[in-house]
C-alpha cells in the first residue's frame, strides 16, 4: 500500500493532466519508441514554437486524468507515451507529429487523441497531419478572394493603357 504522501503527489499529476485535458483544443498521444535525444530536442523545440506543450506521461495516471475529462483513452494508453496538447491551433499537435515523423524515418507514432472535443482514430489524426496551418489555410482563403479583384484591376489597367495610347517616350538627356 503506497504511503499518504506518494498518493497526493500521484493526485496532484492527475488533477494537472485532468485540467490540461480539459482546456486543450486538441491533445494528441505518441508513441515516441526509438527517438534519439537531438531528434527529441528537436521536436521539442517545433512544438514550443507552435504553442504545444509536449511531455512525457505516465499512462496509468493520464488514463485516470483522460477519465475525469470524459474521455476513455485506455486502449492507446500503453507503452512509451507522450502527450502533445495545445489551446490554440487544434491540428499543429498532429502536423508536427506527422511532419516530423516523415523526415525522421517514422520514429514517432501516433496512438490516438482528440480535436475539438471529438475523439479521432489514428487515420484522421494523421490526416489533420497532412493540413496546413490554420494561419496558412486562412492566407489561403484570402489568397482566392484577392485573386479576382487582382485580375480586374488588371485588366482596368490594360483598358486605361490602350485608351490613353502609348506612353510617351522619355527624353534622352543632351549630350554637350
Amino acid at each position: 500500500m503506497p504511503n499518504a504522501k506518494v498518493l497526493e503527489s500521484k493526485k496532484a499529476v492527475v488533477d494537472a493532466l485532468t485540467s490540461k485535458v480539459k482546456e486543450a483544443s486538441s491533445v494528441v498521444f505518441v508513441d515516441y519508441k526509438g527517438i534519439t535525444v537531438a531528434q527529441d530536442t528537436e521536436l521539442r523545440k517545433q512544438f514550443r514554437e507552435a504553442g504545444v506543450d509536449y511531455a512525457v506521461v505516465k499512462n496509468t495516471l493520464t488514463t485516470f486524468a483522460a477519465k475525469n475529462a470524459g474521455y476513455d483513452f485506455s486502449e492507446v494508453l500503453n507503452g512509451t507515451t507522450a502527450m502533445a496538447s495545445t489551446t490554440g491551433d487544434p491540428i499543429a499537435p498532429a502536423r508536427i507529429v506527422c511532419e516530423f515523423a516523415k523526415k525522421n524515418k517514422n520514429v514517432l507514432k501516433i496512438k490516438g487523441g482528440f480535436v475539438e472535443g471529438s475523439v479521432l482514430s489514428v487515420e484522421q489524426l494523421q490526416g489533420f497531419g497532412e493540413l496546413p496551418s490554420k494561419d496558412a489555410l486562412i492566407a489561403q482563403v484570402l489568397g482566392t478572394f484577392l485573386a479576382p479583384i487582382s485580375a480586374l484591376a488588371f485588366c482596368l489597367d490594360q483598358i486605361r493603357q490602350q485608351k490613353e495610347g502609348p506612353a510617351p517616350a522619355e527624353e534622352a538627356p543632351a549630350e554637350a
